[in-house]
């Protein structure tokens, strides 16, 4: 039988408070996160990265920003935190009026992890920044791209039509 690690159960508390974050609302979320945070240290990427996403849905993104981008410079995050960060870090900064950055954040995400689980994600968080930036024609094509091979029916087309778009 296998014993769970600390890390084991500290994911399961951060798990945990997320799940019950509709019930906790805001305040609660991050004073929990903070403390399960404290556990780990200051400079540790994954409760930075924690941190700033309970700061992020609280609607506190100037206080989310600085977090996620901490969190990223570290190099700490596994491969299932990191798109997370990525794609969490360019939503906040496309809110705060951080557009460029943003499209900047996702087409180079998406370059360079192409086979990422959360690739269709960084591809609709990139069209909502496309369209914040007034680029609608570029924010289809790619929204379009990312949906055809998950299309039943004319995948071939869509791909086509996603394709003309952006030219």
């Amino acid at each position: 039988m296998q014993h769970p690690t600390p890390s084991d159960d500290w994911n399961a508390r951060v798990e945990a408070v997320w799940a019950a974050a509709d019930e906790l609302g805001d305040d609660a979320v991050i004073e929990r996160i903070d403390a399960l945070a404290a556990e780990r240290g200051a400079d540790d990427a994954r409760a930075l990265f924690e941190r700033a996403g309970a700061r992020d849905s609280a609607g506190l993104e100037s206080e989310a920003a600085p977090l996620y981008r901490e969190a990223l410079a570290g190099g700490g995050l596994d491969e299932v935190h990191r798109p997370q960060a990525v794609i969490q870090l360019a939503s906040t900064l496309r809110n705060l009026g951080e557009v460029e950055e943003s499209i900047r954040m996702l087409e180079a995400e998406r370059v360079q992890h192409p086979e990422s689980p959360l690739d269709d994600a960084a591809a609709a968080f990139l069209a909502l920044a496309l369209v914040t930036r007034g680029d609608a024609e570029r924010a289809a094509s790619v929204a379009l791209s990312a949906l055809a091979p998950h299309l039943q029916l004319y995948t071939r087309s869509v791909h086509a039509y996603a394709a003309e778009l952006a030219l």
